[in-house]
């Protein structure tokens, strides 16, 4: 079958339903042989190959320019599939698995020799999660394999929600991208670590805290506050640095009572020094300021909709990319539920903060 190629990466179109099969079947082919297929996935599109074949997980480093101390998350079909890569799983790995899984989440285990170092950034441990979006699930069964899939973009952008946008970064630099349309969560994971005495979220995603807390109780540690002074090797991605930012520099003026007067204060302070800000705002502060509709503009949901914010960010950040602005400047939102992921792409994109008290 022929596929369109942009600059030599075929684009495998697995929206139209006549062609899924062959298309998954293609993308399948390239991964045994050691090459890289971009997939869709329920959070963003990931850019996967073959985690037992270091060759192949090298090309993933020198395809999004990423740093080798970042590891990866390897994606399975199911828990013997994690077993056959871990050492014993604690109960918590069980409870979480069968509440969560498939889904958006990832747990950090104690690895057994079977994966390659550079897979886990040389670490004893190994991220891995059961993926929910059927093509991803399809694909991986095909495969017949286990997949490393970090996000299919370039190091340290806005993650792909899309295959426009995977091929934005990485045409000519991969082999394929299975195109499935747009990805409905929008965040990465949730990664929690089960390697200390107690289970830990290390990354905030579609598995809110409430929900795990659901599951595991207070027994669960939140380190997600962190805003990336990790050193060393840190044991999931999206800890140690810069994540998800635009090209523009991004300027995040958190939520609380003062959050519109010191909106407006700062694109003051931004057009007397002669630069052209793009917002990035809520429904609702756009309808309390309707004068803001003279900026190029992304309105991501109403504040009461996180879930439809996470949704939109990263293709929001994107097209204000794209748009004639020196900086983009972007309301926050209440930690909650979705809110907490949120904010942490948000602040890991941010140039400058301007918290409640100050800026930081």
């Amino acid at each position: 079958m022929e596929w369109q190629e942009l600059k030599g990466t075929k684009i495998l179109d697995a929206q139209d339903p006549d062609r899924a099969g062959a298309a998954v079947r293609e993308a399948a082919a390239i991964l045994r042989e050691g090459g890289l297929v971009a997939f869709p996935t329920e959070t963003v599109y990931g850019l996967g190959a073959a985690a037992g074949n270091s060759a192949a997980v090298h090309k993933i480093f020198a395809a999004k320019q990423r740093p080798p101390d970042n590891p990866l998350i390897v994606h399975l079909t199911s828990m013997e599939q994690v077993r056959e890569l871990t050492l014993a799983l604690p109960p918590a790995a069980y409870l979480l698995a069968e509440r969560f899984w498939p889904g958006p989440l990832t747990l950090v285990l104690p690895k057994n020799a079977t994966l390659p170092a550079v897979t886990t950034a040389g670490l004893p441990s190994v991220a891995v999660r059961i993926p929910a979006h059927p093509l991803a699930l399809a694909l991986l069964k095909e495969a017949a394999l286990p997949v490393a899939a970090p996000s299919a973009n370039l190091s340290g952008s806005p993650s792909p929600t899309t295959a426009a946008h995977v091929l934005a970064d990485l045409a000519g630099r991969i082999d394929a991208v299975l195109d499935g349309g747009s990805c409905p969560v929008g965040v990465e994971s949730t990664v929690v670590s089960l390697l200390g005495p107690k289970p830990a979220i290390l990354r905030p995603g579609g598995v809110t805290l409430e929900m795990l807390r659901g599951v595991l109780g207070e027994e669960l540690v939140d380190l997600t506050a962190d805003r990336g002074d990790f050193t060393g090797t840190p044991p999931a991605p999206g800890m140690k640095y810069r994540h998800y930012a635009p090209r523009a520099p991004l300027y995040l003026v958190e939520a609380g009572r003062k959050q519109g007067k010191r909106l407006e204060a700062l694109l003051q302070d931004l057009l007397a020094r002669g630069k052209r800000p793009g917002l990035l705002l809520t429904r609702e502060t756009l309808q309390a300021r309707p004068g803001l509709k003279a900026f190029p503009l992304e309105i991501l949901a109403s504040r009461r909709d996180p879930a439809a914010a996470a949704r939109e960010l990263y293709g929001a950040l994107r097209r204000l990319d794209d748009s004639p602005v020196d900086v983009i400047v972007a309301e926050g939102f209440k930690e909650r539920q979705i809110g907490r992921a949120l904010m942490n792409r948000l602040r890991k994109a941010a140039d400058l903060i301007f918290a409640e008290n100050g800026r930081d």
